[in-house]
């Protein structure tokens, strides 16, 4: 069986998932008074500017669910730490709340290299991480839930939307990044793809900065350099933080036009264009699963009540804050559907699980513990938001391992029994382990 027919099979599994009726005894649930989950998410630091909103929407959440009677009988109670946008302290950080504060899931992280921190740590506890923010792919692991995009469901359709006449038939291509995992291998994915696609390595530059990176003179010039050979080029942006503040700054102080050389970003969101003056960047693109300014009730509901929350009218909504809710709303269907939160007895109950996202449709939690997602492009506007100019006419489910790195077209991921397997090879037939 090839790879292709075990994604068939997903998808088969999927369908009837919805339709059959499910029947679970229900186990105790922990004896605590309350039921603690953690939230983990840099609350100072490089990535705090991303990073603070996330906790902020992660207790609306909890507040939300103890409205309405709490889960299994009890209140949830937050438990919140500062791994302060260090990569170890994300790792002591998370070993506290398993092991000490004993929560029943963690919902946090941004970066890949703080995933990647907290990964044996959840592994070895048994502990569940909901991953909220796209990322490289290239894992899986039976601990984490990755509710954020896989490359196939943000940075290949951006770059198939730049290709296309609509996106301005695009042939040079520069993908400037934060110098960490998540940059480095999605430009490794995009690089294969675009060669693929037959562009040539003289019309691919790549760059890599380090984080918090603020003089970009230099660079914006080189991209300026990049893009005056005659053929139509754009950037792919990969940067993360506050240093997308700079580097946007300085596409307005040398003349940058998204006419010209349009940057389409996979870590730009509304909360990173609050803190811009945005008027010099409207054309430029980003490309996410979800935008503020979707058009649904169930968007108009959550944003009315996201402002109502956090008591301050120009508070923004953004890709990640839908990801927190769709993988909450999981884990708490999961929890119920379990009749504990027994953290193997959620995750056996939690494939299959669809739940509303924001764009009034659903999402489901695939075998490979990633979900179903709509793929949207935004332009940039003078107001911070975005307006959507593509969009995917269904969902997209998450590929964790890439079709075109060579060490991964042949693997998928499967955590139903008997397989339980995030790295499985099609072509030996045999399980590499873990998956992470």
């Amino acid at each position: 069986m090839n790879r292709r027919e075990f994604t068939k099979l997903g998808r088969a599994f999927l369908i009837a998932s919805a339709l059959s009726p499910v029947a679970l005894s229900a186990s105790p649930a922990f004896a605590e008074e309350t039921i603690k989950v953690g939230i983990l998410h840099s609350l100072s630091g490089t990535m705090a500017i991303s990073e603070t909103t996330l906790k902020d929407v992660m207790l609306m959440l909890i507040e939300e669910q103890n409205k309405k009677g709490g889960l299994l009988g009890k209140k949830l109670e937050a438990v919140v730490v500062d791994p302060a946008s260090n990569w170890p302290l994300f790792a002591e950080k998370a070993r506290d709340l398993l092991a000490k504060d004993k929560v029943a899931a963690v919902f946090g992280c941004w970066t890949s290299v703080s995933r990647k921190s907290v990964l044996p740590v959840f592994e070895e506890l048994n502990g569940l991480l909901f991953y909220p923010v796209q990322y490289e792919g290239e894992e899986s692991s039976k601990n984490v839930f990755y509710t954020g995009a896989a490359p196939n469901q943000q940075a290949i359709p951006a770059v198939d939307y730049l290709m296309s006449e609509d996106g301005g038939a695009v042939k040079r291509w520069v993908l400037a990044g934060t110098d960490y995992v998540y940059p480095r291998t999605t430009n490794k994915i995009l690089e294969a793809y675009l060669k693929a696609k037959g562009v040539a390595a003289d019309d691919i530059m790549i760059n890599y900065t380090p984080f918090g990176h603020s003089d970009w003179q230099t660079i914006v010039s080189d991209i300026k350099k990049f893009g005056s050979a005659g053929k139509k080029t754009a950037v792919v942006s990969t940067i993360n933080g506050d240093a997308n503040v700079p580097f946007y700054k300085e596409l307005g102080n040398q003349g940058v036009k998204a006419e010209d050389i349009p940057v389409v970003a996979f870590s730009v969101g509304e909360e990173e264009l609050a803190g811009l003056d945005t008027a010099p960047l409207v054309g430029h693109l980003a490309a996410w699963n979800y935008f503020q300014s979707v058009d649904a009730p169930i968007n108009a509901e959550f944003i009315k009540a996201w402002k109502t929350f956090i008591k301050n009218d120009k508070r923004v909504t953004n890709d990640p804050m839908e990801a927190h809710f769709i993988g909450f709303n999981m884990w708490v269907e999961a929890v119920k559907k379990a009749g504990t939160t027994d953290p193997d007895a959620v995750g056996d109950a939690i494939i299959g699980v669809s739940v509303p996202n924001l764009s009034g449709g659903t999402s489901t939690m695939m075998p490979n513990h990633h979900i179903t997602k709509p793929v949207l492009i935004g332009e940039i506007q003078a107001d911070g938001q975005f307006q959507t100019v593509w969009q995917t006419s269904g969902t997209v489910v998450g590929d964790e391992w890439s079709d075109y790195l060579e060490g991964s077209k042949d693997l998928i991921s499967d955590w139903r029994k008997p397989l339980s397997c995030g790295n499985f090879n099609v072509a030996t037939g045999k399980c590499g382990g873990q998956g992470s």
